[in-house]
């Protein structure tokens, strides 16, 4: 049965525009004399699963009135999305913004043994409106997704510049002339120093991008960094930005990566070993290329994996990578002369040209470390696998070729 015509439709009479007018008025005002919303931010300690490494954190919206507090999470993504794998090869991963309550949201940080720390932040009054209304129309399932960037737009920064907005630039202002000298791979291979795997990958992975100074603003992408520089922080009337700090969930797995120096000497003594042993078997060919053979196979996968972040996806911090020199895709010519080496027999005529042409490459990248204008820390690289293919060369690449 269709519905009648609502009574909205007719014309307002006088007493009701009246009415109308004075709700209007009286809305700002009922509005404004409501308590504000407190606004905390939490950080999560790092976990021990692979993408846990680097902690978390979310802003809180506590509302006095209903005793409600919802926290406001950056870090959601779906690996069901038909497209999650493509986009995350290519670098353009979405993400998710999403509210959820505080309660709800840290239960799997108590499963998980990670410590969680809230911290009150001091704002006025209608900063803290505009934030928590900024934040709940952000969080709306038509506005939640955002592309993802490991370095400048994940968890903590999306945090931080909603922090910013609210306080009209005032955190971005004092954090920008700032810096400790940390990098985005000083912080990449420190948080993921407890996994091998995870270190090695991303110290190999980085270009030169990755290893310019950061300020204190750009270090944010940390949760942890974040958490520290909050409390050194001024408001918008000059006062601490931090009111009050409290342990939500106490920490019981391993802490937090400490700050450490990167050596180059263990790693140039690992080479200059494996240069001495390579030219002491250099009268065993099948032996020496037993060894040789997953170097070169390594060496190959990795180039091409770098050439592809390189030229075909939008990870900018791996572009113009200087490990190429060292993990070079020439390499993969070389599979071939191994193999015959190993059969006992000369390699092709192009093998010696080849050994040479990947230690000269290798000799010019630690001249580019010197003379490039933006430089990469790869001298540990350097050191281990420059001796390496220098001795290769010498050891191999005056073998007389196939007929």
């Amino acid at each position: 049965m269709p519905l009648a015509a609502p009574a909205a439709h007719a014309p307002l009479r006088p007493l009701s525009r009246a009415a109308a007018l004075l709700l209007g008025l009286l809305l700002p005002l009922l509005a404004a004399a409501a308590p504000a919303p407190r606004i905390g931010v939490v950080t999560m300690a790092p976990g021990e699963v692979f993408f846990e490494r680097f902690g978390h954190d979310a802003i809180v919206v506590y509302e006095p009135d209903t005793g409600r507090a919802t926290s406001y999470n950056f870090g959601f993504f779906v690996p069901e999305e038909p497209d999650f794998v493509a986009r995350f090869v290519r670098g353009e991963m979405m993400y998710y913004r999403v509210a959820r309550p505080l309660a709800e949201d840290l239960e799997q940080y108590r499963r998980s043994g990670r410590g969680v720390r809230l911290q009150w932040l001091d704002l006025e009054p209608e900063q803290a409106r505009h934030l928590a209304a900024a934040l709940a129309e952000r969080a709306r399932p038509e506005n939640a997704r955002y592309r993802y960037d490991y370095f400048t737009a994940n968890c903590a920064t999306q945090v931080r510049d909603a922090l910013d907005e609210a306080l009209g630039g005032a955190l971005r202002s004092q954090l920008s002339g700032r810096s400790r000298g940390n990098t985005y791979r000083s912080e990449a291979v420190r948080l993921a120093r407890p996994a091998p795997w995870m270190w090695l990958g991303f110290d190999l992975g980085l270009g030169p991008y990755a290893d310019r100074p950061l300020s204190r603003w750009e270090e944010a992408f940390v949760p942890m960094r974040l958490a520290e520089s909050l409390r050194e922080a001024r408001n918008s009337q000059g006062r601490p930005l931090v009111l009050a700090e409290e342990e939500l969930l106490p920490h019981r797995i391993a802490p937090e990566p400490g700050e450490r120096p990167r050596r180059v000497w263990p790693w140039l003594l690992a080479g200059l070993a494996g240069a001495a042993a390579v030219l002491a078997l250099r009268r065993r060919p099948r032996l020496l290329a037993a060894a040789a053979l997953p170097l070169w196979l390594v060496c190959s996968l990795a180039g091409a994996l770098m050439l592809y972040l390189w030229g075909f996806t939008a990870h900018e911090a791996g572009w113009a990578n200087r490990n190429l020199f060292l993990l070079d895709p020439l390499c993969l010519l070389l599979l071939p002369g191994a193999v015959a080496l190993l059969r006992g027999r000369a390699p092709g005529r192009l093998f010696g040209t080849v050994l040479w042409a990947v230690a000269a490459l290798a000799a010019l990248g630690w001249g580019l470390q010197w003379l490039a204008r933006t430089p990469q820390y790869n001298l540990p690289w350097i050191a281990l696998l420059l001796p390496l293919h220098a001795a290769l060369a010498l050891a191999l690449g005056r073998r007389r070729a196939a007929a």
